[in-house]
Protein backbone atom coordinates (compact mmCIF):
# COMPACT_ATOMS: atom_id res chain seq x y z
CA UNK A 1 0.00 0.00 0.00
CA UNK A 2 3.00 2.33 0.13
CA UNK A 3 3.02 2.49 -3.67
CA UNK A 4 1.99 5.87 -4.98
CA UNK A 5 0.15 6.45 -8.26
CA UNK A 6 1.34 10.05 -8.30
CA UNK A 7 4.96 11.05 -7.94
CA UNK A 8 4.07 14.46 -6.46
CA UNK A 9 2.30 12.75 -3.57
CA UNK A 10 5.27 10.41 -3.04
CA UNK A 11 7.58 13.43 -2.95
CA UNK A 12 5.51 15.08 -0.22
CA UNK A 13 5.67 11.91 1.90
CA UNK A 14 9.43 11.61 1.30
CA UNK A 15 9.93 15.15 2.61
CA UNK A 16 8.43 14.40 6.04
CA UNK A 17 10.69 13.54 8.97
CA UNK A 18 10.89 9.74 9.33
CA UNK A 19 8.70 9.46 12.46
CA UNK A 20 5.96 11.71 11.03
CA UNK A 21 6.11 9.91 7.67
CA UNK A 22 5.57 6.55 9.39
CA UNK A 23 2.49 7.87 11.25
CA UNK A 24 1.03 9.55 8.15
CA UNK A 25 1.52 6.38 6.11
CA UNK A 26 -0.47 4.56 8.79
CA UNK A 27 -3.31 7.09 8.42
CA UNK A 28 -3.09 6.71 4.64
CA UNK A 29 -3.42 2.93 4.89
CA UNK A 30 -6.37 3.33 7.26
CA UNK A 31 -8.16 5.56 4.74
CA UNK A 32 -7.62 3.15 1.84
CA UNK A 33 -8.48 0.04 3.87
CA UNK A 34 -11.61 1.65 5.30
CA UNK A 35 -12.76 2.82 1.88
CA UNK A 36 -12.31 -0.67 0.49
CA UNK A 37 -14.47 -2.16 3.26
CA UNK A 38 -17.20 0.50 3.13
CA UNK A 39 -20.07 -0.12 0.73
CA UNK A 40 -20.75 2.58 -1.81
CA UNK A 41 -17.47 4.47 -1.42
CA UNK A 42 -15.62 3.12 -4.44
CA UNK A 43 -12.05 3.86 -5.36
CA UNK A 44 -10.21 6.62 -3.55
CA UNK A 45 -8.30 9.22 -5.52
CA UNK A 46 -5.09 10.35 -3.85
CA UNK A 47 -3.95 13.83 -4.78
CA UNK A 48 -2.56 17.00 -3.25
CA UNK A 49 -4.73 19.85 -2.00
CA UNK A 50 -2.94 22.83 -0.48
CA UNK A 51 0.22 20.72 -0.66
CA UNK A 52 -1.27 18.07 1.63
CA UNK A 53 -1.98 14.42 0.76
CA UNK A 54 -5.71 14.32 0.11
CA UNK A 55 -8.22 11.52 -0.36
CA UNK A 56 -11.39 11.93 -2.42
CA UNK A 57 -14.31 9.70 -3.32
CA UNK A 58 -14.19 11.04 -6.86
CA UNK A 59 -15.89 8.07 -8.55
CA UNK A 60 -18.94 7.93 -6.28
CA UNK A 61 -18.84 11.41 -4.72
CA UNK A 62 -20.08 9.71 -1.54
CA UNK A 63 -17.80 11.54 0.81
CA UNK A 64 -15.96 14.64 1.86
CA UNK A 65 -12.24 15.10 1.26
CA UNK A 66 -9.84 13.89 3.95
CA UNK A 67 -6.37 15.44 4.16
CA UNK A 68 -3.40 14.42 6.30
CA UNK A 69 -0.31 16.40 7.19
CA UNK A 70 2.20 17.34 9.82
CA UNK A 71 0.96 20.22 11.97
CA UNK A 72 3.08 23.18 11.00
CA UNK A 73 3.48 24.68 14.45
CA UNK A 74 4.37 21.45 16.21
CA UNK A 75 6.94 19.06 14.83
CA UNK A 76 5.64 16.19 16.96
CA UNK A 77 2.02 16.73 15.92
CA UNK A 78 0.21 15.55 12.84
CA UNK A 79 -3.43 15.67 11.83
CA UNK A 80 -6.31 14.34 9.80
CA UNK A 81 -8.18 17.29 8.30
CA UNK A 82 -11.81 17.49 7.22
CA UNK A 83 -13.71 20.13 5.27
CA UNK A 84 -14.48 22.88 7.78
CA UNK A 85 -17.94 23.55 6.36
CA UNK A 86 -19.15 20.05 7.19
CA UNK A 87 -20.50 18.88 10.53
CA UNK A 88 -17.96 16.04 10.70
CA UNK A 89 -15.70 17.25 13.50
CA UNK A 90 -18.72 18.31 15.58
CA UNK A 91 -20.13 14.80 15.11
CA UNK A 92 -16.80 13.27 16.16
CA UNK A 93 -16.85 15.35 19.35
CA UNK A 94 -20.35 14.12 20.18
CA UNK A 95 -19.53 10.48 19.46
CA UNK A 96 -15.98 10.24 20.81
CA UNK A 97 -15.58 13.15 23.21
CA UNK A 98 -12.07 13.41 24.56
CA UNK A 99 -10.89 10.26 22.77
CA UNK A 100 -9.29 12.72 20.34
CA UNK A 101 -7.89 16.24 20.37
CA UNK A 102 -9.57 18.53 17.86
CA UNK A 103 -8.67 21.71 16.05
CA UNK A 104 -11.82 23.80 15.83
CA UNK A 105 -14.15 22.29 13.20
CA UNK A 106 -11.43 21.09 10.86
CA UNK A 107 -9.12 18.41 12.29
CA UNK A 108 -8.31 15.57 14.63
CA UNK A 109 -4.84 16.11 16.09
CA UNK A 110 -2.32 13.44 17.05
CA UNK A 111 1.09 13.42 18.70
CA UNK A 112 3.93 11.07 17.89
CA UNK A 113 4.00 9.83 21.49
CA UNK A 114 0.34 8.85 21.76
CA UNK A 115 -1.52 5.76 20.70
CA UNK A 116 -4.41 6.35 18.33
CA UNK A 117 -7.84 4.90 19.08
CA UNK A 118 -7.88 3.14 15.70
CA UNK A 119 -11.43 1.79 15.76
CA UNK A 120 -12.86 5.18 16.72
CA UNK A 121 -10.73 6.84 14.03
CA UNK A 122 -11.89 4.26 11.49
CA UNK A 123 -15.48 5.28 12.28
CA UNK A 124 -14.55 8.92 11.68
CA UNK A 125 -13.08 7.96 8.31
CA UNK A 126 -16.26 6.04 7.40
CA UNK A 127 -18.33 9.10 8.31
CA UNK A 128 -16.18 11.33 6.10
CA UNK A 129 -16.16 8.87 3.19
CA UNK A 130 -19.96 8.57 3.29
CA UNK A 131 -20.77 12.17 4.28
CA UNK A 132 -22.79 13.03 1.17
CA UNK A 133 -24.55 9.68 1.11
CA UNK A 134 -25.71 10.09 4.71
CA UNK A 135 -27.18 13.56 4.14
Amino acid sequence: MDDFARSDVAEVFDAYPRAIKRKLLRLRRLIFETAKKTDGVGDIEETLKWGQPSYLTKATKSGSTIRIDQVKNGSADYAMYFHCQTSLVDSFRVLFGDTFRYEKNRAILFNLDEEIAIEALRECVVMALTYHRAR
